[in-house]
């Protein structure tokens, strides 16, 4: 039987995820984004990877790094993958432009405790 990830590895899972989203919206405007059918499901997978690996820290983990606001990832991708037809461009967007890099330093200094 395969080892399960552990929290040092869905951690890297995250940051991966998150310099994936950053290499793929390179020089792209909202609009082309939009326009763009592969880059928008490119981009919500990567978001669903986020949520799914912040879900799959042992719930101590989270507990005790609670600085992120680990239920809002997770929230998001229930949200991609359940409420799919719910999904707003302009969130995603949003989410791109403001909150992952403040995540990904986040996850970074976590990784350097490690």
């Amino acid at each position: 039987m395969r080892e399960k990830p552990r929290n040092k590895e869905r951690l890297n899972h995250i940051i991966e995820a998150i310099d994936n989203i950053f290499e793929f919206v390179e020089g792209k405007s909202v609009e082309a984004y939009q326009k763009d059918k592969i880059l928008r499901f490119a981009i919500i997978k990567n978001l669903e990877i986020i949520g799914e690996a912040a879900y799959l820290l042992t719930k101590e983990y989270k507990t005790e790094h609670s600085e992120i606001e680990w239920s809002e990832l997770i929230g998001m991708r229930h949200v991609l993958v359940h409420g799919y037809y719910q999904i707003k461009n302009e969130v995603i967007w949003a989410t791109i432009e403001t909150d992952l890099l403040p995540l990904r330093e986040k996850i970074s200094a976590l990784l350097s405790q490690e």
